[in-house]
C-alpha cells in the first residue's frame, strides 16, 4: 500500500469512527402523560421533531394514575412519564421504576361550561354550587381512582363546603351527580360539554383555555392553584383505590403540581433525555406550556440534593433544588 493510500485510509477512518461513536440519538421516544397535557405536548412534539427529524415521539395519554399503573403493574414500555400530580410518580413509580421526579408546571381547577349550558348567563363564582344542585343540571368530573383531576375535583367540593360555610354542601352536590357523569379522564368531558350532553365539568384552567371553553374562575381557597394555601388544601382528603384490587389509599389536598420522570427501563434513554432537555427549556417546551395557559416552574424543581444528583447530567442545568 502506497503512503498516499495509507494516508487516505487513515483520514477516512478518523472521519468515520467519531461519527459512529458519537451518533446523534434517533428512533422512537415513548411518552406517557396526563390527558391535560395532550394539547401542549402535541405542539412540543411537533417542534422537537422538526429540530430532531431522526427521533419519533410517540405519546399515549390518560389519567395519570392509570398511566402509572400501565407501567408499574401491566409492564408497558415507556421512556418518560409526565403526571398531572407529581405525587403519582412518587407513590407509584419510585423507587422500582424511576429514580427522580422533576416538578415542572402548575395548574388550577375551574368549572367549565358552554353557551348551551343551563344557567350559562347567570352562573358566577358566588352561585355556582347552588346551580350544580339544581334538578336537571348535568355536571361531572373525571374518575378519582384514575385521574388526579378527579380526586382534585372532590377535594375542591370539600374545600367549598368549608369556604362558603354551607353544611352538607359536599353531600348535596354529589347527590346530584350520578355515576354516569364520571369519565375516566377529564378531557373526555370536553366533548360532552361541546355537544350539549353535559352542562358543567371541573377541568384544569389550561384545558379550558386550550379548548375555548367558558369557565367560572373559582376562589384560590378552593381551586388548588396556590401553593401558599397548601396548609388549607391539606384539610381535604379523598379515599381512592390502591395498587392492589380491594385496597385503598388517601389522597391529601395539595396545590396542582405536575411531575415528570425518565423510567429506569427506558427503551431509548439518550433520545428521551434529549426530549426532556427540550421540554424543560424555558425558551422551548416551557414557553409553549406558558403560552397555552399552564404556568411552568422556571427553573424546574427537585426537592433535594439527592434528587439533583440522580438527574442525567444533560438536564441538571434546567433544575433547581426547591421544596
Amino acid at each position: 500500500m502506497t503512503s498516499f493510500l495509507r494516508s487516505a485510509l487513515l483520514s477516512l477512518i478518523f472521519l468515520i469512527v467519531p461519527s459512529l461513536l458519537f451518533a446523534a440519538p434517533s428512533g422512537r421516544v415513548i411518552v406517557f402523560h396526563a390527558g391535560s397535557l395532550t394539547v401542549p405536548f402535541a405542539k412540543i412534539e411537533k417542534a422537537f421533531e422538526a429540530a430532531h427529524p431522526d427521533i419519533d415521539v410517540q405519546r399515549e395519554s390518560g389519567g395519570s394514575t392509570k398511566m402509572a399503573r400501565m407501567i408499574a403493574e401491566v409492564g408497558k414500555p415507556a421512556d418518560i412519564m409526565a403526571s398531572a400530580d407529581y405525587a403519582v410518580i412518587d407513590k407509584s413509580l419510585i423507587p422500582d421504576h424511576a429514580d427522580w421526579n422533576i416538578r415542572f408546571a402548575t395548574n388550577r381547577l375551574v368549572l367549565c361550561y358552554t353557551d348551551q349550558s343551563q344557567y350559562a348567563d347567570t352562573i358566577n363564582a358566588t352561585n355556582w354550587f347552588d346551580i350544580l344542585k339544581r334538578e336537571g343540571v348535568v355536571w361531572g368530573h373525571s374518575d378519582a381512582n384514575l385521574d388526579p383531576c378527579g380526586y382534585r375535583s372532590l377535594m375542591l367540593l370539600k374545600l367549598a363546603e368549608m369556604h362558603y360555610g354551607v353544611k352538607g354542601l359536599y353531600d348535596d352536590l354529589i347527590a346530584n351527580r350520578p355515576r354516569r357523569n364520571i369519565r375516566t379522564k377529564a378531557v373526555e368531558l370536553i366533548s360532552l360539554l361541546k355537544t350539549g350532553n353535559m352542562d358543567y365539568a371541573f377541568e384544569y384552567l389550561s384545558v379550558a383555555i386550550q379548548h375555548d371553553l367558558r369557565y367560572v374562575d373559582l376562589p384560590a381557597a378552593i381551586n388548588l392553584g396556590d401553593y401558599h394555601q397548601d396548609n388549607l388544601y391539606k384539610q381535604a382528603k379523598v379515599r381512592v383505590s390502591g395498587k392492589k384490587p380491594g385496597t385503598f389509599i388517601t389522597r391529601t389536598g395539595k396545590s396542582c403540581t405536575y411531575g415528570i420522570t425518565l423510567l429506569k427501563e427506558a427503551p431509548n434513554r439518550e433520545a428521551a433525555i434529549l426530549f426532556l432537555d427540550y421540554l424543560l427549556d424555558p425558551t422551548k417546551g416551557l414557553k409553549i406550556l406558558k403560552e397555552m395557559g399552564q404556568p411552568p416552574f422556571i427553573p424546574c424543581r427537585v426537592p433535594s440534593e439527592t434528587a439533583m444528583e440522580a438527574l442525567p447530567k444533560a438536564i441538571k442545568r434546567r433544575v433547581e433544588i426547591k421544596i
